[in-house]
């Protein structure tokens, strides 16, 4: 099956594998009532506009997730951890909003202003 890598282009560093939500339905159903991650989710939002009020609502969530927030050029506008029953709002309008496993921001480096790059791959 094929997800999407997720690689740091400015740090040289890896983010891991996710898959991607674009549609109503998987953007809607996210990571919702999941007790681990096998891979993270990249949510893209509808006609690649950019939404900022709305923002990451993490209700009937089990497990803390890292949140990266990206433009339409992939670049890195916002970052947080973020724990289960928690509500945040980006810093900036993002297209591409990440969602991964707790720690991976720190693990890759990953900054405000760093572009990352999805590759098709085979996991």
């Amino acid at each position: 099956m094929s997800y999407i890598f997720i690689v740091n282009k400015t740090k040289g560093t890896t983010l891991g594998y996710a898959d991607m939500a674009d549609s109503f339905l998987s953007r809607f159903r996210g990571l919702m009532l999941k007790k681990n991650l096998e891979r993270g989710l990249i949510l893209k939002l509808p006609g690649g506009r950019s939404r900022r009020a709305s923002g990451i609502h993490m209700f009937f969530m089990r497990i803390p997730l890292d949140i990266i927030f990206l433009d339409s050029q992939k670049r890195v506008v916002d970052a947080v951890s973020i724990d289960p029953w928690k509500t945040y709002t980006p810093q900036a309008p993002a297209s591409y909003v990440i969602e991964m496993e707790k720690g991976v921001i720190g693990a890759s480096k990953t900054q405000i202003g760093d572009e990352l790059n999805f590759t098709c791959d085979q996991a």
